[in-house]
């Protein structure tokens, strides 16, 4: 295991403990695909810590009504990218 994987493990494992122990008896409210827990977990594994904590948390105060919807993947290049 990495050190960007030692970093990312306890919130993999909080957001897979709310898919399996919470979001089951809660109505289906994610506005899209894929859903807000599993583009979290991909955003951590795919940029580490930082940029995953900052793509997570930017698309679940984007899934509201007044937010986006539909097909929306976690982007190719880091938050920290220069453009």
């Amino acid at each position: 295991m990495n050190f960007k994987n030692i970093l990312i493990y306890p919130f993999v494992l909080l957001i897979k403990f709310y898919k399996a122990g919470i979001s089951p008896f809660t109505p289906a409210t994610c506005r899209y695909y894929p859903t807000c827990s599993s583009y979290f977990i991909e955003a951590l594994q795919k940029h580490g810590l930082f940029c995953g904590m900052y793509y997570g948390i930017k698309r679940i105060l984007s899934c509201n009504p007044w937010g986006g919807s539909g097909y929306n993947p976690v982007p190719e290049k880091n938050c920290l990218h220069k453009h």
